[in-house]
C-alpha cells in the first residue's frame, strides 16, 4: 500500500495516529537496518541465475531495476534501481550477485534476454576473475536452441517482475532514487525470507529457524530486524 493508505489503515483499524511521513521514515529506517542481512546473508545459491530489467517511475521519469534471481531456489540476489539501463548498471548488478558466492561454480550460468549490456558484464567480470556463462533468450518464440532450452528460466524472472509490479502498482512511483532503493530492499527482504513460494511447496526461499516460532508477520519482521543488527555490527 502507499504510505498514505498505510497511515489511514493504522488509524481506522488499529487507532494508531501517525502521519504518512512517519510511515515513510519507519520504512526507510527498517530498510537501512535489514539491508546488511539481505546483502551478506550466507545464501546457498544454485548455479542457475536468471536476469532481467524492469522499470519503475521516479519523479515521473523511468528508472530501471536490474533483477538477478536464483531460478532454482527463488532467491533474489540483485535488486538495485538505476537511473539508466546501460552497461555500467549491468556490470554493477552482476557483481551484486557474483559477490554472494564464496566460490563461483564452474557451471554458473546466467539466463537473460538479448540486451547486449549483459554481454558487456560477462566480458568485464571474466577479465576481472569472475567468469560466468551467459545464455540469451531471444524474442517470443524459440527460433534457436538456446531459447528453446532456457526460455523456462527466463519466464521465471518475468513472473518475478510481475510480482513486484503487483506490490508496487498502488504506490504509483517514487519521489527519489533513495526511496526507490529503500523500497527494493524491503521488497527483496520480504521475498527472500518471508514470502512462501508455490514452487517450493509454499516454503520461503530462505528459511531462518527463529522465524518459524513467530506466529504472525509483525513478529517475523521484528525478529528479522533483531537479526539484522548482527550483520550491521559485522559489515557496517
Amino acid at each position: 500500500m502507499s504510505y498514505r493508505q498505510t497511515a489511514a489503515l493504522l488509524k481506522d483499524v488499529h487507532e494508531v495516529y501517525i502521519s504518512y511521513k512517519t510511515v515513510e521514515n519507519y520504512c526507510k529506517s527498517v530498510s537501512t537496518i535489514v539491508h546488511p542481512l539481505l546483502e551478506f546473508y550466507p545464501y546457498e545459491l544454485s548455479d542457475t541465475i536468471a536476469a532481467d530489467e524492469t522499470y519503475i517511475k521516479n519523479l515521473g521519469k523511468t528508472n530501471y531495476i536490474f533483477f538477478y534471481f536464483d531460478a532454482i531456489k527463488k532467491i533474489v540476489t540483485s535488486y538495485r534501481v538505476f537511473e539508466k539501463r546501460d552497461s555500467l548498471s549491468s556490470i554493477k548488478a552482476a557483481y551484486q550477485t557474483l559477490s554472494k558466492y564464496n566460490t563461483l561454480p564452474e557451471s554458473l550460468k546466467v539466463i537473460s534476454d538479448g540486451n547486449p549490456i549483459y554481454n558487456v558484464a560477462v566480458q568485464y567480470w571474466t577479465e576481472h576473475g569472475l567468469p560466468f556463462k551467459l545464455y540469451q533468450v531471444i524474442g517470443l518464440t524459440n527460433l534457436d536452441d538456446t531459447s528453446k532450452e532456457y526460455r523456462s528460466q527466463k519466464q521465471i524472472i518475468e513472473r518475478h517482475n510481475r510480482t513486484l509490479k503487483y506490490y508496487y502498482r498502488p504506490k504509483g512511483g517514487f519521489t527519489s532514487l533513495d526511496n526507490a532503493n529503500s523500497y527494493m530492499v524491503l521488497f527483496s527482504t520480504y521475498f527472500n525470507f518471508l514470502r512462501p513460494h508455490s514452487t517450493l511447496n509454499y516454503k520461503v526461499p530462505v528459511e531462518i529457524p527463529k522465524l518459524k516460532d513467530c506466529t504472525n508477520m509483525p513478529n517475523k519482521w521484528i525478529e528479522l530486524i533483531n537479526l539484522s543488527y548482527k550483520y550491521i555490527d559485522i559489515f557496517g
